[in-house]
C-alpha cells in the first residue's frame, strides 16, 4: 500500500511539473518576443531642464533630448555609485535652454555616451543642434545620470576662419 501511495504521489509531482513547463517551441517564442520589445524602445521628448527639476521622476525612463551641444567632459566619469568608466565613456554638456545671451552648460545633467560614438562626432562644436535619446538610469546626488542610446547631429554651425 505504501508504494501505491508513493507511486501516485510521484506521478500527481510529476504531472503538477508538466503543467508548469514550458516546450522548447514557447521558450523560443518567448525569446524572439523580448528581442522584437528591445528593438521598439519609445522615447519621449523632455526638455533637459525638467529632468534636471525633477530627476527622480524621470528615473529609469527613456527620454529624447533636443540640445544644443557644449562640450566632451569627463564630468561623472569614474563616480562609484553611478559608474561608468572612462576607459569605455565620454561624458558631455548641452547648454541651458534658459539662457540665450550667454554658453552656460546644463552640468546638472550627467550625460554619457559611448567612446566609439564619441569619436564619430569629435568635430562637434559649442551651439551645434544635437539630438540623443536615452535612459535616467541614476539620480545619484540630487543630479540625473543618463546613458545614450542613440546621437545624431542636426545641425552645426557655420565654421569662422581665423585671419
Amino acid at each position: 500500500m505504501n508504494k501505491f501511495k508513493s507511486l501516485v504521489l510521484v506521478l500527481l509531482f510529476a504531472a503538477s511539473l508538466s503543467v508548469y513547463a514550458q516546450s522548447p517551441q514557447n521558450l523560443l517564442v518567448n525569446a524572439a518576443t523580448a528581442t522584437s520589445t528591445k528593438q521598439t524602445v519609445s522615447y519621449s521628448l523632455v526638455n533637459p531642464l525638467d529632468i534636471v527639476a525633477r530627476p527622480n521622476f524621470y528615473l529609469n525612463k527613456n527620454v529624447k533630448i533636443k540640445a544644443k551641444f557644449d562640450k566632451f567632459s569627463t564630468l561623472g566619469l569614474d563616480y562609484k555609485p553611478a559608474m561608468r568608466s572612462s576607459e569605455k565613456y565620454i561624458s558631455f554638456l548641452i547648454q541651458r535652454p534658459d539662457v540665450t545671451d550667454h554658453n552656460i552648460p546644463l552640468s546638472e545633467l550627467k550625460i554619457f555616451l559611448d567612446r566609439t560614438e564619441a569619436e564619430k562626432h569629435i568635430e562637434l562644436n559649442s551651439g551645434d543642434v544635437i539630438e540623443f535619446s536615452g535612459k535616467v538610469f541614476s539620480n545619484a546626488l540630487g543630479d540625473a545620470w543618463m546613458d545614450v542610446d542613440k546621437f545624431t547631429v542636426i545641425s552645426s554651425k557655420p565654421k569662422t576662419e581665423a585671419k
